[in-house]
């Protein structure tokens, strides 16, 4: 009996830390955005249909889009310029 709850344990610690790793890689790559500096709205829009905003709460001046933009404070800075009207979205659909 004292076999079989020490390999338990032991199992636990070896494959506990893999499983958690392997659930940490996951989401940590699901988080990452790819950082680039677009040359124009049509290559951006390629990758972000809706384009890029500075803010979830940024609202639309030019009326109503197809798409959601992706929220993207980093990626938004890098792409301001495509940002005709202003308005925190850049090159949204």
């Amino acid at each position: 009996m004292k076999k079989f709850i020490s390999v338990i344990l032991l199992s636990a610690f070896v494959i506990g830390p893999l499983s958690f790793s392997t659930i940490e890689a996951e989401a940590a790559t699901k988080s990452k955005v790819k950082l680039v500096e677009y040359k124009n709205c049509s290559e951006l829009n390629v990758v972000y249909k809706g384009g890029v905003a500075k803010a979830a709460n940024v609202k639309n001046k030019g009326g109503k889009t197809k798409h959601q933009p992706f929220v993207s404070a980093e990626l938004y800075k890098l792409n301001s310029k495509s940002d005709r009207d202003k308005d925190g979205i850049a090159c949204e659909k």
